[in-house]
């Protein structure tokens, strides 16, 4: 299975022409000059795909590194996120176009993928939000549009008043601790990719002994171990760093396969939403 796996692989999104590589860079809580850097590290370290979100207070500068790296803008995938509408259709469309316009430095520029993210502004906001995405897509200012932290019910509730569904991708949180089995199953049944984000649980099982074991057998670090992880179950994970020697090793995750029973193994240690360090999602 290893030598099915690289740095360059992507994955297509339902009812669309686009691609998303497999792997991403998250950018949570990495701020100013310090965001630019990192961006441009994971750039230098074959990351071709930077997750992002207007909560995060760091757009503009990704859109920064991602110009200052000098690598062709159809080669990365930027991601972005909207928390909640903005009180009116065109306002919550300004706030997107806004989002936008701090990425690409231009009013003629676009991001690859736009969630909304989070499933708390309830079912009009959610409504808002998604129609507002739906006329960014067909104005060609995001290349694809899908949800964050969206469990089966807001999924299906879409199919109301929703153009485009599915949604391309739903984002999650996932890890061994939190494997959300039933909506990444349902996700899984209509197509729509399941990216990862904590996919390396904030570190805060860094010293689990099944991980460090897991770690020694392979020769490998805890953190690559979880990513490798993510990618065997068909995941994007979404790994976050501001340390370059980190931010490389987390790309460098290609060269080996965690075998079946030892993925059996991580994916014994599910402890369902009590396993969450951020959000478990409500399926009904």
């Amino acid at each position: 299975m290893s030598n099915q796996f690289a740095i360059t692989d992507t994955l297509s999104l339902p009812n669309s022409q686009v691609r998303i590589p497999r792997l991403g860079f998250g950018v949570y809580r990495s701020l100013q000059h310090k965001c630019v850097s990192s961006c441009l590290e994971a750039l230098r370290a074959g990351y071709r795909h930077i997750d992002t979100a207007q909560f995060y207070a760091n757009e503009s500068e990704v859109g920064a590194a991602v110009r200052e790296s000098g690598l062709p803008r159809d080669e990365i995938c930027i991601t972005t996120k909207i928390v909640s509408p903005g009180g009116s259709p065109q306002a919550t469309y300004e706030k997107l176009l806004g989002s936008v316009r701090k990425i690409t430095g231009d009013d003629g520029g676009f991001v690859d993928l736009f969630l909304i993210h989070s499933n708390r502004s309830g079912p009009a906001g959610r409504r808002q939000l998604w129609q507002a995405l739906e006329r960014l897509l067909e104005e060609g200012r995001t290349r694809s549009i899908g949800v964050s932290n969206y469990g089966v019910q807001h999924i299906e509730e879409m199919k109301a008043y929703a153009k485009v569904w599915p949604p391309h991708v739903n984002q999650i949180e996932l890890h061994p601790w939190c494997q959300q089995r039933v909506i990444v199953e349902y996700c899984k049944r209509h197509g729509i990719v399941v990216e990862a984000y904590s996919p390396l649980v904030r570190n805060h099982k860094a010293n689990d002994a099944t991980l460090v074991g897991l770690a020694q057998k392979y020769e490998k670090t805890t953190t690559q171990i979880l990513i490798r992880y993510s990618l065997q179950k068909g995941w994007v994970p979404l790994p976050k760093s501001d340390d370059p020697s980190r931010i490389a090793a987390n790309a460098d995750v290609y060269g080996f396969e965690i075998d079946p029973d030892d993925m059996s193994v991580l994916d014994s240690l599910d402890r369902g939403s009590a396993g969450a360090i951020v959000e478990a999602v409500a399926n009904e």
